[in-house]
């Protein structure tokens, strides 16, 4: 993977907690590599990480090892599932399109290493039971990764030195969205794996009991868990999304394609932190209301809800969205070729080293409390001129 020199970026405020949220998105998880890379040399060390699928492995990745260690392991871990080259060589000095489907086709067929591979279905045997029925491929694999590669006693310890993590799943049996949080839970390679098992490609994993899914079904971003969740600490928190909900009208099929799961799987953040930025709004204004009304109506209950609307202390969100610029299309999640995941890694690297050399970003002043601050300085792709 890419690397490049030390950062003259600001250093975070010590009355932060810096977030790390981390979007789902397959091989594109790539993207969040390249972020942490920018953050890491630029000394902003996460205290909380919040993963959704691919983003629950990279956060895995990095809460489970010590500080020297965590980017090393995830390059490890992203050289290792990339595949190299296409096993088709006759393709393999054509244009991009044709490259990248012939890697696509590479993953399908063969898997990724260490991370997913295909089932061998005997037809002549009875129909599997279980997981083996309702997946194309085992993860097995990425079990034995994660045991190798990350340190969940370090995950669990629970100290000051250490990352708080958060993953997300779906309970298949319920549909309801779980959080299985390394401050209330032991976190296991099952936990990781649950949050990343998309039907009907990965199986689902078994956890106490209960079997669950990829928690991408029901929620993309964890960044409404972290809010709710802490409550009383200045969070900066860096939201790294790997679909954009904004992108160009599709002028073919693959396009269409893309467009479509770009906005499925996309986690609205600019409308949730609106939201947010008029709850703040709400609370203030009751705040100013109550100290205008005589005092017998300060403790009326709907005032006293409206107060409650405004949050004490501050939120600071640093919004990084991947714009696809390589041509694999609505493949782009699952594309684990190496030139592909490099890619992605590189422009992750260098949209978070851009956002931390923006003008705004570095006068930013101390963190305010009871606001609501948004940083997303990441160059959006121009929109395609329409023909007349």
């Amino acid at each position: 993977m890419p690397r490049s020199p030390k950062s003259s970026a600001p250093k975070p405020h010590r009355s932060e907690k810096i977030t790390l949220v981390l979007q789902g998105g397959g091989a594109l998880g790539s993207y969040q590599g390249g972020v942490y890379e920018a953050l890491d040399k630029s000394g902003f060390r996460p205290a909380w990480i919040a993963g959704i699928s691919i983003g629950a492995i990279n956060g895995a990745l990095i809460a489970g090892n010590p500080p020297e260690r965590a980017l090393a392991r995830l390059r490890e871990f992203w050289d290792l599932v990339s595949t190299s080259s296409s096993p088709f060589p006759l393709f393999g000095n054509m244009l991009e399109q044709a490259f990248s489907q012939t890697a696509l086709a590479n993953t399908l067929m063969f898997g990724a290493p260490g991370f997913f591979k295909p089932r061998v279905v005997n037809p002549f045997a009875p129909a599997p039971g279980g997981a083996d029925a309702v997946s194309f491929y085992d993860t097995a694999e990425l079990k034995s990764t994660l045991e190798r590669l990350v340190d969940f006693d370090r995950i669990n310890d629970r100290t000051d030195e250490t990352i708080r993590l958060s993953v997300g799943a779906v309970n298949i049996r319920t549909g309801n969205f779980a959080y299985f949080d390394s401050m209330h839970d032991t976190i296991r390679p099952e936990h990781i794996m649950a949050s990343g098992a998309l039907p009907p490609g990965l199986p689902p994993i078994d956890i106490d009991g209960e079997d669950y899914w990829d928690g991408g079904l029901v929620s993309n971003t964890p960044l409404q868990y972290v809010i709710d969740e802490d409550g009383h600490d200045n969070l900066l928190a860096f939201q790294v999304d790997l679909f954009s909900a904004r992108g160009p009208m599709p002028t073919t099929l693959l396009e269409a394609a893309e467009r479509e799961k770009d906005i499925r799987y996309s986690s609205r953040t600019r409308l949730n932190t609106d939201i947010m930025k008029r709850q703040q709004e709400i609370g203030a204004a009751a705040q100013r209301l109550a100290k205008a009304l005589p005092a017998q109506w300060r403790d009326h209950p709907d005032l006293a809800f409206l107060r409650e609307q405004e949050c004490a202390h501050a939120l600071t969100i640093v919004h990084l969205i991947y714009k696809s610029k390589n041509s694999a299309f609505n493949s782009k999640d699952y594309d684990f070729s190496h030139p592909m995941v490099a890619s992605h890694w590189a422009a992750g690297l260098a949209d978070a080293e851009a956002t931390l050399a923006n003008p705004d970003w570095q006068s930013r002043g101390a963190p305010k409390p009871g606001t609501v601050e948004i940083f997303d300085h990441a160059a959006r792709p121009k929109p395609k001129d329409k023909k007349s």
